[in-house]
């Protein structure tokens, strides 16, 4: 009979004596597994389940049948192979402390919530005489939280580990003087209603800047009201739009003066302690653009008898933590900013100038500190060993993608010229090697292009482009993936801790959701808990070349998880390995400059190691450079929207060929390829049928003629209305619905569930 497990969270859910009364054949119930698994977080793999209960022989597959069922019925979720309760929270997470309860205990939310239902409840806990500022009602925290018992009252409680800076009440917008002197607020969100400013509260702004308002409770008739309570920057100027983003999702990006003198105070490192490379010609190859370069690479082929065909290849990274030390001001400021930003106009970098463009930088010519890798490869790509070494290093060439390939393709320039056949070729013979090695390892590959707009000088978009892929940028990037493999073997090897990159396979909801989706489409996906990317390789290999190519890579896109930073490693899903870390990129990311520590420290390569202290508190870190990351993509992304939907601000009524982008019950996001930007056209404006959307087909489709839209169709549309500055475009569409056979099939299985997600609008905008 199955007993109630302990309130204990570590070890064998079952008090001695019980356990020794039990009989073998002893199972627990399902509550006695959900419970164990949420009050153990960090313990609930398959294998410490069985071990938490003492299961053996036929009890461990009966255990693994029941995790499946408990999966099955959305009781539990699995990520990073861990179960955990469905809609659970994270055992460390960022919360908005948002009331209190009548015992004047704060009360808080998930700040991201993707669960069933509403957020769960934490209540914070603040422990007696803890030091340093107290959080409070409007405050977001990062918290490590605990489930409780109490049904009544709140389902976690939490611990604060960190206070972010305070947001103010305040929002953005531009400036706008009409033509009878009034004043009003253009809003820079897509749901930011308009403002209007009276003259009392003006505070200076002038017509076109960008201005933080403090808004006005909203009057009973006519706009919303608000005060100006500082002027960010004019419009007029060049990097207006991504100061927008800036401003918009709290991104720190200037420099505090201890963080700017503590940089300019920094000497040049010195050989002292450092092996001798500044012979070895080492190439940084990089975009044309680039001001920063954190790597240099070097081949050359494997003279040992014992590995025929092999080749050695060289990685060299930017010794960042020559310069930045724990605990230091620029220290803070880099875990702060977790990352540099790049925006199409301006780069806000992690590292100052002094720092990330001269000390670290590899610049041609210029003695510089580095942390190397030396790694030895057999003919079939296959890594032997390798070493790591702190060095001082001179860069013999700087070098860009297209030079760099031209140059193998037959056009060499001066630069170029002299080091094809030392250094170039030897290069690019070791990249054959490692391609050979990727192959048999299969990583998932996804084709989908990668869009960069141009400026003009005035910081309009010029045009767009769709830069070549390039054999120079894969073999970088290989080398680079290879050097950081090296760096998580290391560590681990040396059991240091350290910070992995992850990425787990797709959730089981989504990996049925796109099995659902492709057997509308006549293809499948195998079953199974243990998927590999080869599997979706598999299925983009069957698409190439056919016309739904573009929809099928870009439904396994979304059917995947999201990569982010952690001390617990699970493996990296997408590149298809056991351990990574980031290794090569110090410069621009914190995450590449604790493994850099951690490389220090377990080696005995000089100063700059982990400290005790940072290593205490590597899930804090790796949950706030998760956030940054996060946060630098949100900002990239919303003013690349700007920039587009300004510089098509001028094309009201023009027609465009277009992708859907995306589908939902409330109309098609519809992408421009030229431009890669996105629009919305309502279903109320789709005319001739009444349009219902399909979840498992990703389309909506008319429920007289069966006709309709889905994912990634190419389709003409007409823009109808811009708001430039919140990045919004509406379009109105212009190609006829089409059959969508697998639709209308999937819609009849599900009649009733895809009833109750159709649109309330019919055609014209006709409400049903």
């Amino acid at each position: 009979m199955a007993r109630r497990i302990s309130g204990r969270s570590h070890g064998d859910p079952r008090s001695a004596d019980t356990r020794a009364k039990v009989k073998d054949d002893y199972r627990p119930s399902r509550d006695e597994i959900l419970r164990y698994i949420a009050e153990n977080p960090d313990r609930s793999g398959k294998r410490e389940i069985a071990k938490a209960f003492a299961l053996r022989g036929e009890d461990r597959i009966w255990l693994k049948d029941l995790l499946r069922d408990l999966q099955d019925e959305g009781l539990l979720t699995k990520e990073r192979k861990r179960l955990t309760r469905a809609g659970a929270l994270p055992h460390v997470a960022v919360l908005d402390i948002v009331g209190r309860d009548a015992d004047g205990v704060l009360l808080a939310n998930p700040s991201e919530y993707t669960g069933p239902g509403s957020p769960p409840v934490i209540a914070i806990r603040i422990s007696r005489g803890a030091s340093g500022p107290v959080p409070g009602i409007g405050d977001r925290v990062l918290a490590k939280t605990f489930p409780t018992d109490d049904p009544a009252g709140p389902a976690y409680t939490g611990r604060v580990m960190k206070i972010f800076e305070k947001r103010s009440e305040a929002v953005l917008g531009i400036f706008r003087v009409l033509k009878d002197g009034s004043f009003r607020i253009e809003p820079v969100e897509r749901r930011q209603p308009e403002l209007i400013v009276d003259k009392e509260f003006q505070n200076g702004a002038k017509n076109g800047d960008l201005v933080e308002v403090e808004p006005a409770r909203a009057s009973r008739y006519g706009l919303p009201r608000a005060k100006v309570l500082a002027v960010l920057g004019s419009l007029t100027s060049e990097k207006a739009v991504s100061m927008i983003a800036i401003h918009a999702h709290d991104i720190p990006h200037v420099f505090p003066a201890d963080v700017i003198a503590e940089a300019e105070a920094a000497k040049p490192a010195t050989l002292a302690g450092r092996e001798d490379w500044r012979d070895l010609p080492l190439v940084t190859i990089d975009p044309a653009d680039a001001k920063d370069h954190d790597d240099a690479v070097f081949a050359t082929p494997d003279t040992d008898e014992k590995n025929p065909g092999g080749v050695i290849v060289t990685v060299a990274i930017a010794d960042v933590a020559a310069y930045i030390r724990y605990g230091t001001p620029l220290d803070r400021e880099a875990l702060k900013r977790g990352n540099s930003v790049y925006f199409p106009d301006r780069v806000v970098p992690m590292l100052p100038e002094r720092i990330s463009n001269n000390l670290c930088s590899l610049r041609e010519g210029e003695d510089r500190p580095a942390i190397a890798v030396r790694m030895t490869f057999s003919a079939e790509g296959r890594k032997l060993r390798h070493s790591f070494h702190r060095v001082m290093m001179k860069s013999a060439a700087k070098l860009a993608y297209p030079q760099a390939q031209a140059a193998i393709d037959g056009v060499p320039d001066d630069k170029t010229g002299p080091i094809l056949d030392s250094v170039l070729k030897p290069l690019w013979d070791a990249y054959a090697v490692l391609k050979r090695g990727r192959n048999a390892r299969q990583p998932l590959e996804l084709d989908l292009p990668e869009r960069k707009i141009l400026l003009k000088l005035d910081g309009t978009v010029d045009r767009v482009v769709v830069p070549e892929r390039l054999d120079a940028h894969k073999l970088i990037e290989e080398f680079m993936i290879q050097a950081n493999v090296a760096a998580a073997e290391t560590l681990e090897g040396k059991k240091e801790p350290l910070v992995y990159r992850i990425h787990d396979a797709p959730a089981l909801a989504k990996q049925e959701s796109l099995r659902e989706f492709l057997h509308t489409l006549g293809l499948s996906l195998a079953r199974g808990a243990q998927m590999r990317p080869s599997q979706f390789n598999g299925i983009l290999e069957r698409v190439r070349g056919a016309d739904n190519e573009a929809l099928v890579n870009e439904v396994v896109l979304r059917s995947q998880s999201q990569a982010e930073y952690s001390p617990k490693n699970i493996g990296h899903f997408g590149l298809n390995l056991r351990r990574y870390a980031h290794f090569t990129s110090p410069i621009r990311r914190y995450s590449d400059l604790i493994v850099h520590r951690g490389l220090i420290a377990a080696l005995g390569l000089g100063p700059g190691g982990l400290a005790h202290q940072e290593a205490d508190r590597l899930e804090e870190v790796a949950a706030l450079i998760s956030a940054t990351e996060r946060r630098a993509m949100a900002a990239e992304r919303d003013t690349v929207d700007r920039l587009i939907a300004a510089y098509l601000a001028e094309c009201i009524n023009d027609t465009f060929d277009a992708r859907i982008s995306g589908v939902t019950k409330a109309g098609l996001f519809v992408q421009l390829p030229q431009y890669g930007a996105d629009g919305f056209i309502p279903v109320s404006s789709l005319s001739g049928d009444y349009y219902i959307y399909d979840e498992t087909a990703r389309s909506l489709f008319g429920e007289r003629t069966g006709k309709g839209y889905q994912l990634a169709d190419r389709v003409e549309v007409r823009l109808l209305e811009v708001a430039p500055m919140a990045g919004a475009m509406r379009f109105e569409m212009l190609s006829d619905p089409k059959p969508l056979p697998g639709s209308r099939r999937s819609f009849h299985k599900t009649k009733g569930r895809a009833r109750a997600s159709q649109s309330r609008f019919g055609p014209r905008g006709r409400r049903r």
